[in-house]
């Protein structure tokens, strides 16, 4: 894919921004050049929207930073930052167009040069030129600079035809791709997220040294690292940038699980699917329908335990047995070795992974009321994300076995619509409360009472008696009959 851009006008019809001309005439008044730079300007000539504004001075960025806010007036916020050189300028304000109210956010900084110590990503800073921050930073395409001073207001500063980069959709370093990730690993991950944000390819050479730097990412927190793949993740095809974080090395460095899917392992003549290719296909097919970021997760973590249940059966060759309950029982050490949520949002995924073989078993055997019912209690609110994930775990080449599956799916679906209108099963608690059973039944806390309350429910789920106190309160007194308690 290539961009035919044409720089003067873009810049022309975009950089009339009456912050930026205002930044400008504030740096001027100081004698101070200043240019807009980075993801901003590379952003312009992508066409699209970008919220974050960095300003590169030559000379104190945090002295233009306050002239500015002074300017914005009343409600401007300053933020100040001496020990890294650096200012935030923030302030909402409503557009004149559209009256919507919006958060104006302008990054101040000096131009900078840096050098680096090989056991830190963290730089040495000193003043610089602006050609020496222009060259400090990661990829041409965010190596971009527009003047926004009035005698040279619009100017673009292009040192390492970023612009050409941009129109031959690459990723591409300023200077050493082997200096620029030695001395910052996490441009390795920043590289492949941008890749697959932007649909680009990454340059021979800045792929080659990702590979030869790969073990380098060991020196970045897992933090840094997660906060790249969540980027990847939500790309249009999240499998773009998983796929390259395999071959340059990265994946069993950063992920060793997800990258023990990988292979065919034949026997007798019989192989089983590649698992990495199929969850990679699974992710992109539920990002077509969703852009929730946990259930993206929970289709990439839906067949992380089969390599550990992987056994070869001489009657029904590979088997993957139970596969979603050893993954579930992974998704915490997951989560917790990558710096992950140790909240809800694992609980989520950690229900997706373990629910995720039940619709499927339902489509092949008689849809009965029961295992909806069961179904629907276990997934609660999350039903509709877990049918999206089935569906997205077709990825058969046979079309009609495919157009079989959906169409059982949707089968399953009216049934869980039937019933839950029915019944009322979604997320309910037995019509009986356990203090009310005590009351009754004149029982102290007890394990019986949990029994009896264990047993109103799956009456309710099997269909013996309906989702209503009475029928409820009924039963119980039934149960109590027989267990000679009254």
């Amino acid at each position: 894919m290539h961009r035919k851009i044409n720089a003067m006008i873009i810049t022309n019809e975009k950089i009339g921004n009456p912050i930026l001309r205002m930044v400008g005439e504030e740096a001027d008044k100081l004698g101070l050049e200043c240019y807009v730079v980075g993801g901003w300007v590379r952003d312009l000539f992508l066409h699209r929207d970008s919220d974050d504004i960095d300003i590169v001075v030559v000379g104190s960025g945090i002295t233009l930073a306050e002239a500015v806010a002074k300017r914005l007036g009343k409600g401007a916020h300053l933020a100040v930052f001496k020990t890294y050189g650096t200012a935030q300028a923030k302030k909402r304000v409503k557009s004149q167009k559209s009256k919507v109210e919006s958060e104006i956010e302008l990054e101040f900084v000096g131009a900078r040069r840096e050098s680096y110590q090989h056991d830190s990503r963290n730089p040495i800073v000193e003043d610089g030129t602006l050609e020496e921050d222009l060259s400090r930073r990661d990829f041409t395409i965010n190596a971009l600079a527009i003047c926004l001073n009035k005698n040279r207001y619009g100017e673009i500063v292009d040192l390492f035809d970023g612009i050409g980069d941009i129109e031959q959709c690459v990723i591409r370093t300023p200077l050493d791709p082997d200096i620029t990730f030695s001395d910052d690993p996490l441009r390795m991950m920043r590289a492949i997220r941008f890749a697959t944000q932007l649909g680009f390819n990454l340059d021979h050479e800045t792929f080659d040294a990702i590979s030869r730097n790969a073990k380098r990412i060991e020196i970045i927190t897992r933090e840094r690292i997660s906060e790249e793949l969540h980027k990847i993740m939500l790309s249009r095809r999240p499998s773009e940038g998983w796929l390259l974080l395999d071959k340059t090395g990265l994946l069993p460095l950063i992920f060793p699980e997800l990258a023990a899917l990988k292979g065919v392992e034949v026997k007798d003549g019989k192989g089983h699917k590649d698992v990495f290719l199929h969850t990679l296909k699974v992710l992109d097919n539920l990002s077509i329908s969703s852009d929730k970021l946990w259930l993206r997760w929970a289709a990439l973590l839906h067949d992380i335990g089969k390599p550990r249940s992987k056994q070869w059966d001489p009657q029904a060759g590979w088997t993957f047995r139970n596969h979603n309950y050893i993954g579930a029982k992974m998704v915490p050490r997951i989560f917790a070795k990558m710096k992950l949520p140790q909240n809800e949002k694992m609980d989520y995924v950690k229900k997706m992974v373990d629910l995720h073989m039940r619709p499927i078993n339902l489509i092949e055997d008689t849809v009965t009321d029961s295992a909806v019912r069961r179904l629907l209690f276990e997934a609660g609110d999350d039903i509709d994300d877990l049918m999206l994930l089935c569906d997205a775990d077709i990825t058969s080449r046979n079309e009609q076995k495919v157009e079989r599956f959906h169409r059982n799916y949707q089968l399953v679906r009216q049934k869980m619509v039937e019933l839950e209108e029915r019944d009322r099963i979604r997320n309910f608690q037995p019509p009986v409360k356990g203090d009310e059973i005590m009351e009754i039944l004149h029982l102290e806390p007890c394990s019986t009472v949990g029994e009896l309350k264990s047993a109103i429910k799956d009456a309710i789920l099997d269909g013996i008696i309906p989702n209503e106190y009475e029928a409820a309160k009924s039963y119980l007194m039934q149960l109590a009959r027989e267990r000679g308690l009254c």
